[in-house]
């Protein structure tokens, strides 16, 4: 599953919960949402966002898994460059801080790698890892709930138990139930689907438009891409089909012209059963043909196949 969707939600409508979190300080000053896109060949994870606050542009990058082409560190250093030509920082008394967010629990190196170095570059970013952090924080502010679950717990169960609880206890409806359904999507990265219906109530769930709206992205995402690979693997078989059809005509032409030269006229009937033949077959058929003294060692060599 692609978790875009869900955490362009979760940053959108709690920017300032989840920073003041992230930075230990309460958010003042006015968030403005960038453009993720930043140039015409993006980089993709599964939520990367580009805030500026007050002096401060701010990449916050959420990651399920490790794994990335090109590596992560070089990728952060890319974007670093990116956001800072782009947004032309030299010019202005700005300054870029970068955080990865895992998501999932992971022993992976890559898990702890927090900058680049190659010969005299050096580049730092902040990565944190949700697994270790403390839950009590985040079971605290509603808006953090979705974060919560995925948090240090010696008893995975409990937290989620916890956090439903404190899902169930939002007053306000509309609030409760798109923060229900973050935390019910979020949790299936370390849950399974039993144990989070469990504990969260399906009737909450379909009272959410952001549940609603998450999963028909999701399905749209999803049968987008698959539309893309189906199209892709298509085209790819449909040449394939062709080039091989060529070659097939082509090895029926050439046995045609030989048999005619050798024998004469050949018959439509014979045609029609060269056509049917495999380009295996056909190849082998050339193989053997200067064997044959006429038309009737041809047709007892095709009666064989």
């Amino acid at each position: 599953m692609s978790y875009d969707s869900i955490l362009k939600f979760v940053i959108d409508q709690y920017t300032k919960p989840i920073l003041t979190w992230l930075f230990d300080r309460p958010i003042d000053e006015p968030i403005k949402m960038l453009n993720s896109e930043l140039n015409v060949e993006p980089i993709r994870a599964d939520g990367v966002f580009f805030l500026q606050v007050g002096q401060k542009i701010i990449h916050l990058e959420f990651q399920t898994a490790p794994k990335s082409d090109p590596p992560l560190p070089l990728r952060m250093l890319d974007y670093w460059v990116r956001l800072y030509r782009i947004y032309k920082l030299y010019q202005q008394n700005y300054e870029i801080e970068q955080v990865i967010i895992f998501l999932r629990p992971d022993t992976s190196p890559k898990v702890f790698e927090d900058s680049f170095h190659v010969g005299k570059t050096t580049h730092s970013y902040r990565v944190v890892r949700i697994w270790e952090c403390d839950a009590q924080p985040l079971l605290e502010i509603p808006e953090l709930l979705p974060l919560a679950v995925l948090a240090h717990s010696k008893e995975p169960e409990v937290l989620l138990s916890q956090v439903a609880e404190k899902v169930s206890n939002i007053k306000d409806i509309r609030q409760k139930s798109n923060i229900a359904a973050c935390v019910e999507l979020l949790a299936g990265i370390n849950y399974s689907e039993e144990l989070i219906k469990m504990y969260l109530h399906d009737d909450i769930l379909k009272e959410s438009v952001t549940y609603r709206r998450i999963i028909r992205e999701g399905v749209a995402e999803g049968l987008e891409l698959g539309l893309q690979q189906g199209l892709q693997q298509g085209l790819q078989q449909g040449l394939q089909q062709g080039l091989r059809q060529g070659e097939k005509l082509e090895a029926i032409a050439l046995i045609t012209r030989q048999l005619r030269k050798r024998f004469g006229e050949v018959s439509e009937n014979l045609k029609s059963r060269l056509k049917i033949l495999a380009i295996e077959e056909l190849e082998l058929l050339a193989e053997n043909l200067f064997d044959f003294k006429s038309f009737e060692d041809v047709i007892n060599w095709l009666n064989r196949v």
